[in-house]
């Protein structure tokens, strides 16, 4: 399978070239990826159902897992929206499907987006990484034909890396394209 690959890659390369870099005194200090956070806000859905059942579908086809619904946490009446309504969708990888949708992303997802120049490196201060997408189209499990509305996505890496240079360290090393 192609989920050992990429995970005997992080300890046979990646692990040692950041622990050479970085200098940390034990293998334990070397960031890993913790988990893939897929998250889909659908503030349409409040007027139609159906967009969240779709959403649902899309997104557990890309992640390879069941999405849940995210839901509202207060009414907010400028949105006609009430407490506890529907209004996202949201997976989140670990493991062995973590690896696998890493490296669809980077292998066949990105590359697929139009005019695609590389992604930018601004992380979040704590060692995490927020990706957003625009369409939800460039995934090969998504029929472009059955698409009935485009919608974009976040993709959140959080690692165990204490600051931004060591995730953005382990993050290219894991083929993510930065822009330079």
């Amino acid at each position: 399978m192609n989920t050992a690959k990429l995970k005997n890659d992080y300890k046979e390369r990646i692990a040692p070239a950041l622990l050479k870099q970085f200098g940390y005194k034990s293998a334990m200090q070397i960031p890993v990826l913790e988990k893939i956070v897929l998250n889909q806000g659908l503030g349409d859905a409040v007027a139609d159902k159906k967009i969240i059942e779709v959403a649902m579908t899309e997104m557990s086809a890309i992640a390879g897992q069941k999405a849940v619904t995210t839901v509202s946490k207060k009414d907010i009446s400028n949105f006609k929206l009430r407490k506890k309504m529907p209004i996202g969708v949201c997976v989140t990888l670990r493991r062995d499907r973590m690896y696998e949708f890493l490296e669809k992303l980077v292998r066949v997802a990105l590359p697929r987006i139009r005019d695609f120049k590389g992604i930018n490196s601004k992380l979040d201060g704590r060692g995490n990484y927020t990706l957003g997408i625009q369409e939800q189209i460039i995934f090969p499990e998504i029929n472009i034909d059955s698409v009935t509305k485009i919608s974009g996505m976040n993709i959140t890496f959080v690692t165990s890396a204490k600051t931004d240079e060591e995730a953005y360290a382990l993050l290219k090393e894991f083929g993510l394209p930065f822009k330079k």
